[in-house]
């Protein structure tokens, strides 16, 4: 325990010295505060200390709170994992990250945090996620480790750590802890009375265990002295905002209240003046999280894999001169405070960073560092073998969706026997039928870790859904909750890093729904999770179902959102080019140059986002050329090349092709050599395009996929771009070449109707074409 102590005191005082450092030491080239939250960050460095270095193993796996962050990089800066230079750099240009970053941090991050709550609800994912690896034959040698998140009290308040709480419990969540540090401060105010009354309570009711962890040794010892009952009775009636100003104010003002409040009483008064105000401070200061023997105590004991939160009451600032005051959230200590604070703390000046200053026993501690169990076997990074990818089958109907095609494409898989198919895992919040996945569950089964008959099946009701729950269940089945979904897909899309077997996740969501799950999506995808998103049905070419269910600006987030390819493929066949490529993207390893051809970075894989449409349409016949196969994955081709004599192409992209290629067919009524262009990817062109600028701004030369097609383009050819969602998702198509261009699409929301209704309204059919193209050449020519 002694050592534990001084690991303790050495992450106080290191996350809190490189904090300063950042903020008043570090040369400025502007004003802008640094920042780095200290006091939230001493309020979790008994509890860190107590977990990493006496409870964890290296199978577990940790979500630190974000605004812990400068204990988790003084952790392994200790540990000799980070170095003195990127310490120096916290929250700088190439230093440690503000919060803990799978991407951008070099010390064992294990879940990207910063995005409050979600860091919470993915370590319950996660969880899951080790259950159905574990769960299947080529998963058993997989060692099962806790999933643990430490909680931010404020995080509490996210809808999100709710929502997950209801999904762990239909799916018998295990090996689960969440430790709160429950300091009873925010950023904007203190934490209202009887919070943890509630806590417990929802926590309870989903089959939690809840350990309240609220007072330390120290008080404990106190508690057992006499009168120590009436001491306890006070702690626990005191209001959260008095107990943190009276820590604020220190020893004497402890001693004055609880004079007056307990009465000059023989046996508290003795109690009380046994202890200096010093003494007495660090008494009333010694809440359980505050408390690292407490903290490994209550870690140890805890023996079950039952879920667990962990409520540790602690003290924002705790051990510092800011503890208590309520405005030390966003607040640093001075320089006078700081230069205090170091006196108190032992650090001879000139030795800030060393690791043991202040250590007495620098060989003892540093053997006792060695043998943790946590650190013992170096980084937990994994990897897995890549899975090769069968033949994508292309349906052959004369009329087809994309979405229904996706559904074919994963039924077909479902019939082999392919290492790929075996390690996809689909998931759905409550739209798996109407999301086309139906066939591959009814072959491949949803997911639990105990067998589940179908009922309905049993009593011989016909259906077409068949729903069995087995261990190798390749389906999990999710509650609307579409932040959920996206936590999940994060969740399973790091299991080749996390737990050394890949994944291949797809989930499936309404695409307007997109949107709601935002948050996480984003999430997901800055851990580097890799996954395949499909938003179907999108647009209002699901007419009867009104403007909720049609999307409008998700191509644009699929453009905007870094990790993550979006296409929007209106054919069959380039749908499963498409897939047949995603399969392998998602599993490249994040490392590799632009490539020359296209200057898009795909040999650093990512996430591939699908937005498909309900609507069927006339499929071209079989295409199998080099040229079409490539043009469909880079994000374009022509579908129709512009002639010599060409003054007008049509660009388009998805379920509007129909319209695109008729109002191509009534323009050559009155023009030559009109010309077609497919988009299939928005955002691979765009992103090729903005990449091979600024390669050519270094001195590269370098032309990128859309500059290639449209540089075949007559300089005084118009454009008219049609897309069914917003019109800025072609737009640009104008500057890269400088075509004068008109941009066709959906700006507001839809309403019911028919597909003809609807296409008319918003001016993206075939006449409404044909009608702004005469308007925008008559325009040119005058």
């Amino acid at each position: 325990m002694t050592h534990l102590k001084t690991i303790e005191q050495r992450l106080l005082w290191l996350s809190h010295w490189m904090i300063h450092n950042a903020n008043h030491i570090r040369p400025k080239v502007d004003g802008i505060k640094v920042g780095g939250h200290q006091a939230s960050s001493a309020s979790m460095v008994s509890i860190i200390t107590a977990l990493y270095f006496s409870a964890l193993r290296p199978e577990d796996r940790v979500a630190i709170k974000p605004h812990a962050a400068p204990v988790f990089h003084a952790m392994h800066y200790l540990m000799g994992n980070l170095s003195l230079e990127k310490m120096r750099n916290f929250r700088g240009f190439g230093g440690v990250q503000s919060y803990p970053s799978r991407t951008k941090d070099s010390d064992d991050v294990d879940f990207s945090t910063g995005s409050v709550g979600l860091g919470v609800a993915m370590t319950a994912f996660a969880a899951l996620v080790q259950d159905y690896v574990t769960a299947k034959s080529w998963g058993r040698d997989v060692p099962v480790g806790r999933m643990v998140a430490l909680v931010g009290d404020a995080e509490l308040d996210e809808g999100n750590v709710y929502e997950c709480l209801q999904e762990g419990w239909k799916n018998g969540l295990h090996n689960t802890w969440w430790i709160i540090d429950y300091n009873r401060q925010s950023l904007d105010g203190i934490v209202r009375e009887g919070l943890f009354q509630r806590i417990e309570q929802i926590f309870a009711a989903f089959g939690w265990d809840v350990v309240k962890v609220k007072y330390g040794s120290l008080q404990r010892k106190a508690f057992a002295e006499p009168g120590g009952d009436r001491l306890r009775a006070w702690i626990d009636a005191c209001p959260n905002q008095l107990y943190a100003a009276l820590t604020f104010m220190g020893g004497a003002v402890w001693r004055q209240r609880l004079t007056e409040a307990l009465g000059d009483q023989a046996e508290v008064s003795a109690l009380i003046d046994r202890r200096s105000d010093a003494e007495l401070a660090t008494l009333m200061e010694n809440l359980g999280g505050n408390c690292v023997e407490t903290m490994a105590e209550t870690f140890a004991a805890t023996l079950h894999d039952r879920p667990t939160c962990f409520l540790a009451y602690t003290v924002k600032g705790w051990g510092t001169p800011i503890a208590g005051h309520k405005d030390n959230h966003g607040g640093l200590m001075s320089k006078a405070q700081m230069a205090d604070w170091q006196d108190h703390m032992g650090v001879p000046e000139g030795q800030e960073w060393d690791p043991f200053a202040t250590v007495k026993d620098p060989a003892g501690l540093q053997a006792f560092l060695a043998s943790t169990p946590f650190f013992a076997k170096g980084p937990r990074r994994y990897s897995d073998a890549l899975l090769p990818v069968p033949a994508i089958a292309m349906a052959s109907d004369r009329e087809m969706s994309t979405q229904t095609a996706f559904g074919k494409i994963l039924d077909d898989l479902s019939k082999g026997d392919s290492a790929l198919a075996t390690r996809i895992v689909t998931t759905s919040p409550d739209v798996t039928g109407t999301t086309s996945l139906g066939p591959w569950v009814n072959r491949r089964k949803l997911f639990a870790r105990s067998v589940q008959h179908d009922t309905f099946k049993a009593e011989n009701i016909a259906s077409t859904a068949k729903w069995d729950f087995a261990p190798e269940g390749q389906h999990i089945e999710l509650g609307i909750a579409e932040m959920n979904l996206f936590l999940l897909l994060g969740a399973a899309g790091l299991s080749h890093s996390l737990f050394g077997k890949r994944l291949i996740p797809i989930g499936t969501v309404y695409d307007p729904f997109v949107a709601r799950g935002l948050d996480a999506l984003n999430y997901a995808c800055y851990q580097d999770a890799r996954f395949i998103l499909v938003g179907t049905p999108s647009g209002v070419t699901l007419a009867p179902e009104g403007g909720a269910h049609q999307s409008i600006g998700t191509p644009l987030i699929g453009m905007s959102q870094d990790g993550l390819a979006a296409f929007e493929p209106a054919f069959v066949d380039e749908l499963a080019v498409i897939m047949a490529w995603a399969f392998a993207y998602l599993q490249k390893n994040g490392e590799g140059d632009p490539s020359e051809r296209t200057w898009l970075r795909d040999e650093t894989g990512g996430s591939v986002y699908l937005r498909l449409s309900t609507n069927p349409i006339e499929q071209p016949g079989k295409r199998r050329d080099d040229a079409f196969r490539q043009g469909a994955i880079d994000g374009g081709y022509w579908l129709r090349k512009p002639g010599p004599n060409c003054d007008v192409v049509i660009a388009y992209q998805g379920a509007v092709a129909p319209e695109a290629i008729r109002a191509a067919g009534l323009l050559a009524d009155s023009r030559r050599d009109v010309g077609v262009l497919a988009v299939t990817s928005a955002d691979r062109l765009n992103a090729g395009w903005t990449a091979a600028q600024r390669a050519r701004a270094r001195g590269a030369k370098a032309q990128s996929h859309i500059e290639t097609l449209l540089g075949e383009v007559p300089p005084h050819c118009s454009l008219a771009t049609v897309i069914d969602g917003h019109p800025a998702t072609l737009a640009w198509l104008g500057g890269v070449c400088g075509h004068r261009t008109i941009s066709l699409g959906v700006e507001h929301f839809g309403q019911t109707g028919t597909i003809g209704d609807l296409y008319r309204h918003y001016g993206i059919d075939a006449d409404s074409i044909v009608a702004q193209v005469s308007g925008l050449t008559a325009g040119r020519r005058r």
